[in-house]
């Protein structure tokens, strides 16, 4: 929490923040266009809102993208504002679901997460299929090898598969990236980074085709990698079975 206190008390950064909202996904170079800056002094700014954890990137071929990641100023909301004035939680959640929604073609949902563990194991969490089941509720199985199919499983002795896909790319432990419902269907990118003593994770959710589906998985997610988190942690779950995906 003191560095998303200490992002937010520069005005620069904040505007580079209302940049983001005015419209997602940006490059250094186009941010800069709204700057009176050189890019050195803008990528150092950028650099402190991304450790705050309230930018995200995406790396689209040479370009690097960024996106805002309301996710800090909603906790932050919570502990702070939401006990004295509710309606400005209710405010800042109709701007948030704006942002996600404007990021038409490029990636539909951005969420990055901070965990206390490495990269190895947070790769196994997400591709060990006993690992899966305990904190998504389904397993997910495959081989893992690029062209695969990998298959969400739920853990009721049924053997149904609620999505399928293919395994694009399979980097351990750094990267990972999945179609769901086949090649026509949306895509998902697991990012594994160290981060100081700890693990960055980004998942890119894209290709959703509808604003409901948008909207399930920025409800989704956050639940999915809190209980991951929580696992790797503390060797316990917030809750079971937080989210099915059926995108």
């Amino acid at each position: 929490m003191d560095l998303v206190f200490k992002a937010l008390s520069d005005p620069t950064r904040r505007h580079l923040l209302d940049l983001l909202h005015e419209r997602n996904g940006q490059t250094l170079a186009e941010l800069c266009e709204g700057l009176a800056m050189t890019r050195q002094s803008a990528t150092q700014h950028l650099a402190l809102l991304e450790a705050a954890n309230l930018v995200a990137t995406v790396r689209r071929g040479r370009e690097k993208l960024h996106y805002l990641n309301p996710v800090p100023l909603h906790e932050l909301q919570e502990r702070w504002i939401d006990k004295f004035e509710r309606p400005r939680l209710r405010t800042l959640q109709a701007v948030r679901r704006q942002a996600e929604a404007t990021m038409s073609d490029r990636p539909d949902y951005v969420y990055v997460t901070y965990i206390e563990s490495t990269p190895e194991r947070v790769w196994e969490a997400l591709t060990d299929a006993d690992l899966t089941a305990r904190y998504w509720g389904h397993a997910n199985v495959s081989d893992w090898q690029v062209g695969s199919t990998w298959q969400h499983v739920r853990t009721d002795g049924s053997g149904i598969a609620d999505v399928t896909g293919t395994v694009v790319e399979s980097t351990p432990p750094r990267r990972l990236v999945t179609t769901w419902d086949g090649d026509d269907g949306s895509r998902v990118t697991f990012d594994i980074e160290p981060f100081h003593e700890i693990v960055r994770l980004t998942v890119t959710h894209e290709n959703l085709a509808t604003e409901q589906d948008r909207a399930d998985v920025a409800q989704g997610w956050p639940a999915v990698l809190a209980n991951l988190k929580t696992l790797l942690e503390t060797g316990k779950i917030l809750s079971q079975a937080p989210w099915t995906m059926d995108r």
